[in-house]
């Protein structure tokens, strides 16, 4: 063999290697990603052959599947009371990436995760049946959640202090999930609604903090309670009305310019909502003590899963005197979730300890066999001391009874709670946000209920805008429900 035609034979050698590592490479190491490629049309149609999985609350699907016509994907998802429902399940569509508990469960619900498998499935390599996420949230409390906010730009979260449970998770302007599930439609829908100003494919729950106003009053009265700095809730504070800023001409004011809030104790200082006293606290307190108190409650947890990823309520931080002044009283940059002010408040009933806040109660096959259980073992953590919890309680239950909260009153059970009117806009020159979080217990049977309430925006005139005038009564129609829940 003459020496050119050994080079030519090397060299074609060489390019059979390579391909063959290259179809081996493929196969063996891209083979996964390729398949997983989102715009891989195969997925889709797999994932739609046959009906899903379902999203379960109070034992009854509030999802389901229908055939399709003149499609390579031969079903797609629907939902019963889908606008209701939407901020619990998301949306699992045929054009878009599913969301919510529709996107955490994809493969539980379209049959691939691997705990679905029996070994005939694992023989014949065929797609198990279909799991269902069976949901801890209860019907009535999110039916009366959505009910009260009406019209109203908000979101409320309702949990069991004892259990953890989330037993309302609710977002308005809703939308209904099944607008986007068809192929053929859901590009129209998806437009409409990333059109919208309301956004309303925004969860207003779990993923849209802002300022929390005079709710984070709890968390600075907390902070002084554990510190020592007041042994109770009715000492006397230092706190001259209004309150001069440290480094600053300005000073902290109250709404009220007749309210006792000179030298108010903290029970006083809930009950009328008294700045000068909040921003003092915190000055006094320091601002490490008080973000210390705000991230044993969840602030800055930027890995808050119910199992939906929340986003971080912030405690801020490098912040000037005057500027942890106004932290204490929910403002400069303080933020937080309606479902953080809810972990607040159940902390606070159940005795100072905060049950770790889950939606989600089982996962399992489609026989009804358990995968998981969540109910289990929540895992817990305790926040404040029991007498902290229950000076605080104390305080919560005067503030309903006798301050701006008198609109949660619920005849038979014990309410306590904190209202917040927080300031939105350079110079608060726009619409405030109204909060509300609170705790109920029955006089009857025990049972107990942790609500909080934000109300964006409402139809009411600017002067009307308060916590107890508009999240107030949001909240006692939630905790009336859950009350009387069976």
């Amino acid at each position: 063999m003459n020496k050119t035609i050994r080079h030519a034979s090397a060299f074609i050698l060489l390019l059979v290697l390579a391909l063959l590592i290259r179809a081996t490479w493929v196969q063996f190491y891209e083979g996964k990603a390729l398949a997983d490629d989102k715009d891989n049309r195969r997925n889709a149609i797999a994932t739609y052959s046959a009906p899903l999985g379902n999203i379960i609350v109070g034992g009854r699907s509030v999802t389901g599947s229908a055939r399709t016509e003149g499609s390579d994907l031969a079903h797609r998802r629907t939902y019963t009371d889908g606008e209701l429902y939407a901020a619990v399940t998301g949306y699992a569509s045929q054009s878009y990436a599913p969301t919510q508990l529709e996107g955490i469960y994809q493969d539980l619900l379209n049959g691939t995760d691997t705990r679905l498998k029996t070994v005939m499935d694992t023989v014949t390599d065929q797609r198990a049946s279909p799991g269902n996420v069976v949901t801890t949230i209860d019907p009535a409390v999110q039916k009366a959640g959505y009910r009260a906010l009406g019209d109203k730009k908000g979101a409320a979260v309702a949990i069991d202090p004892r259990t953890g449970k989330i037993l309302a998770v609710v977002s308005t302007p809703s939308y209904d999930p099944s607008s986007l599930t068809d192929a053929g439609t859901a590009g129209t829908a998806w437009k409409r609604l990333t059109d919208d100003a309301d956004h309303p494919l925004t969860n207003r729950a779990l993923r849209q903090p802002l300022p929390p106003g005079s709710t984070f009053k709890l968390v600075v009265a907390a902070a002084a309670l554990e510190d020592g700095l007041y042994t109770s809730v009715d000492q006397s504070t230092d706190s001259p009305d209004p309150y001069p800023l440290p480094d600053s001409t300005r000073v902290l004011a109250n709404e009220s310019a007749s309210a006792p809030c000179e030298n108010a104790s903290i029970r006083v200082a809930l009950r009328y909502s008294c700045n000068n006293v909040f921003g003092k606290m915190a000055v006094t307190l320091g601002q490490d003590k008080v973000r210390a108190m705000a991230e044993k409650f969840g602030f800055d947890d930027d890995k808050q899963d119910v199992p939906v990823r929340a986003y971080a309520s912030v405690y801020p931080q490098h912040m000037d005197a005057p500027q942890t002044a106004l932290s204490g009283i929910g403002q400069f940059d303080v933020t937080a979730t309606p479902l953080q002010m809810a972990m607040v408040s159940a902390a606070i009933a159940n005795d100072g300890v905060l049950v770790s806040p889950h939606m989600v109660s089982q996962l399992t096959d489609s026989g009804g066999r358990v995968l998981s259980d969540y109910d289990d073992h929540p895992g817990s953590k305790r926040i404040v001391s029991s007498s902290t919890a229950e000076q605080l309680r104390s305080a919560m239950q005067t503030v309903v009874e006798q301050g701006t909260g008198t609109n949660a009153r619920i005849p038979g059970a014990t309410v306590g709670g904190k209202t917040g009117t927080a300031q939105h806009g350079e110079n608060n020159s726009q619409t405030p946000y109204a909060w509300f979080t609170s705790y109920a217990k029955s006089g009857t049977d025990g049972k107990e209920v942790a609500v909080a309430v934000m109300v964006e925006q409402s139809d009411a005139a600017r002067s009307e805008v308060s916590g107890n005038g508009l999240a107030a009564p949001v909240a006692k129609a939630m905790m009336q429900a859950a009350l009387a829940s069976g």
